[in-house]
């Protein structure tokens, strides 16, 4: 682990300062045509569209990160990945490592998205990086709520026409035996579905993934966490750091009518109260048919906290550690100023994280069957 890079995003310049710092400014009379004194609205939707594309090359090339990059781990240290351990040494645990850590959603900046209200922004790249990482945090635990435990889902599963088509590691861990009419066993076929899930669980997965599309219908998407960051003092277009990040997820999941059984909660002053826990799990049936809900809440608990100045705190790296060793924790997201991380373990003292600090056009979700190659 980096001593040097702080795992909360801080920093003491002002708003301006910073919004200035982190996008590429094309003046109007430089990027106004030098021929005509009214330009059309086509010409505008081009001009619009254009500074659009520099701002996202501009944050590409700031940031580093102008294509996918490979990260190499060590076989002869353990891996540790939201609780579990696992030794890359080992040929199946390796396998089992890589198709859980490739079933992670990863959201990133986006270009071609409808405009944000308010604005004329129809990308993010270069200010959303905190709420891509709070996007991919939250739906980490929606689908540890809503999927079966142990599932996981990922583009790659496509590539498979059922289970007798799998690899070995996965036939072997995931195999079934029936008894046939003479009394042997034989390895059971499912549905050609993605193999790993079966349809129930892929339109479930599918509603997940549409939730935090780039339209503004979508509950979770860009749009909806703008507009909450409005009551916080924040626009589209400015740095969001993580504790109002943390406030506009829970904002975003009390207005949501999918999720009746999930609440948010957010730590004050880094402190977890107790009744006030119990009291939002406890659920309340007033409008609502009991029927269609638990009785009993399921909650994600953030704790916005800082751990150093402009660096983390070497004294802290021990607790970060033991964080993401346990099985209930979803995450970590910050990183140090202006540039966000999701934190999801680590390998000695190296931390395993997805950023997205990758600038890609956005995906249509109201497309039956649309492509999830881009969202992973």
């Amino acid at each position: 682990m980096d001593p040097t890079a702080s795992l909360t995003c801080s920093g003491s310049q002002s708003p301006t300062d910073e919004f200035m710092d982190d996008w590429l400014f094309l003046s109007s009379t430089s990027a106004a045509s030098p021929c005509y004194e009214e330009e059309s609205r086509d010409d505008k939707e081009k001009r619009g569209k254009l500074k659009s594309k520099l701002i996202s090359a501009w944050n590409s090339v700031k940031y580093g990160l102008s294509f996918k990059q490979k990260s190499n781990l060590g076989k002869n240290s353990t891996v540790v990945f939201f609780g579990t351990s696992y030794q890359l040494r080992d040929r199946g645990e390796n396998e089992c490592f890589h198709h859980s850590f490739a079933a992670l959603l990863w959201f990133t900046y986006r270009r071609g998205f409808p405009q944000l209200k308010g604005s004329s922004l129809t990308t993010d790249s270069g200010w959303g990086c905190l709420l891509r990482t709070g996007q991919i945090l939250l739906a980490r635990g929606l689908l540890l709520h809503l999927m079966p435990e142990g599932l996981t889902w990922s583009v790659s599963h496509h590539k498979f026409k059922d289970d007798m088509d799998l690899p070995e590691i996965f036939s072997e861990a995931r195999g079934m035996c029936i008894q046939n009419s003479k009394g042997l066993e034989k390895s059971a076929r499912k549905l050609s579905l993605g193999s790993l899930m079966d349809r129930c669980m892929e339109s479930t997965h599918r509603k997940v993934v549409s939730w935090f599309a780039d339209n503004p219908s979508a509950p979770f998407g860009i749009h909806q966490l703008v507009e909450f960051g409005k009551s916080l003092g924040k626009k589209a277009g400015d740095w969001y750091g993580p504790s109002i990040v943390a406030h506009i997820l829970r904002k975003a999941a009390e207005a949501s009518t999918a999720l009746p059984n999930l609440a948010v909660y957010v730590a004050q002053d880094c402190t977890i109260y107790v009744e006030d826990v119990n009291d939002l799990c406890e659920q309340t049936f007033s409008g609502i048919s009991s029927a269609s809900i638990q009785p009993w809440k399921a909650i994600i608990l953030l704790v916005p906290v800082r751990l150093g100045g402009q660096d983390l705190n070497p004294a802290y790296i021990t607790c970060i550690k033991k964080i993401l060793t346990l099985q209930c924790c979803i995450g970590i997201i910050g990183g140090k100023p202006k540039h966000s991380l999701y934190f999801v373990g680590f390998q000695d003292d190296h931390l395993l994280y997805l950023d997205p600090h990758y600038c890609q056009p956005t995906v249509d979700v109201t497309k039956d069957n649309f492509p999830l190659e881009m969202l992973y």
